[in-house]
């Protein structure tokens, strides 16, 4: 692809003056940002940023005071197969009778539509996904019976089965063992390589740097948004958390060894 190309090519997201409010309390305010394709994003602030509410946002889920969201240079509901959201686990009704499998296979429905039914292509994706997330064993198995960190890669699956071109994901690696983590970071990487653009919210401050190449920091407001050398600094970090980050000193001993200090 030439520069003037790629140069035309719309933001996989763009934010612009988005203002949201819960019961007339403002939860984000003015937030205004681009997110460059293919890029691997960190949203990151403190409890009660923001940060879930904002991909609620994009995808349609909370309503705008004002502002505008675009996806891949179209309004959502344009763009929407073009979208993977993966929820938080905790908001998921893990009682509702389904298997993995059945999950995985509702990521297939914006492709077919209301009136066509599930096929062998279907199938084999999602069993394919359920493969690559390493619990294909567990195709059968109702989602209420699923460990935590199974019930995460099954969301992952599904996500994977929408071929999308930008994914959201809202706290992956919330209460998640050890195996499920790596797994999610290598799926994010993969994905990365394809192309595809991917925003985590992440609160692990000790793994940003290791994970993302590009982060947002957002406390109601945008406070710094580009690539994690540039934004991932002490100065903005304070100004994202305040008196209430306790982790300064150890942030700020990770970012010199990622440096080369000694």
């Amino acid at each position: 692809m030439s520069n003037e190309a790629a140069e035309s090519k719309p933001s996989p997201l763009s934010v612009r003056d988005v203002t949201v409010a819960y019961h007339r309390k403002p939860v984000l305010w003015n937030v205004t940002l681009d997110i460059p394709s293919g890029s691997l994003v960190g949203l990151v602030g403190p409890n009660g940023a923001g940060k879930s509410t904002l991909l609620k946002t994009i995808v349609d889920m909370v309503p705008r005071i004002s502002g505008e969201v675009t996806v891949l240079g179209r309004p959502y509901r344009r763009a929407r197969q073009s979208v993977a959201y993966v929820p938080q686990r905790e908001s998921v009704d893990w009682d509702f009778p389904a298997t993995a499998l059945d999950v995985v296979l509702m990521g297939t429905y914006g492709q077919l539509g209301w009136f066509r039914r599930v096929g062998k292509t279907q199938r084999a994706a999602a069993a394919d996904a359920l493969r690559k997330m390493e619990i294909e064993h567990l195709a059968d198995r109702q989602i209420s019976q699923l460990s935590g960190g199974q019930q995460q890669r099954t969301f992952l699956a599904r996500a994977l089965v929408q071929e999308a071109e930008l994914y959201l994901m809202d706290e992956p690696f919330a209460a998640v063992d050890a195996a499920t983590e790596r797994a999610i970071v290598t799926l994010m990487r993969q994905l990365q390589q394809q192309g595809k653009t991917i925003v985590v919210v992440h609160h692990d401050l000790h793994t940003v740097p290791e994970y993302f190449d590009h982060i947002v920091l957002l406390n109601m407001r945008l406070v710094a948004c580009g690539p994690t050398a540039e934004v991932f600094t002490e100065e903005f970090l304070q100004k994202t958390y305040g008196g209430k980050l306790t982790l300064l000193e150890e942030v700020g001993e990770a970012m010199r060894l990622r440096d080369g200090g000694s």
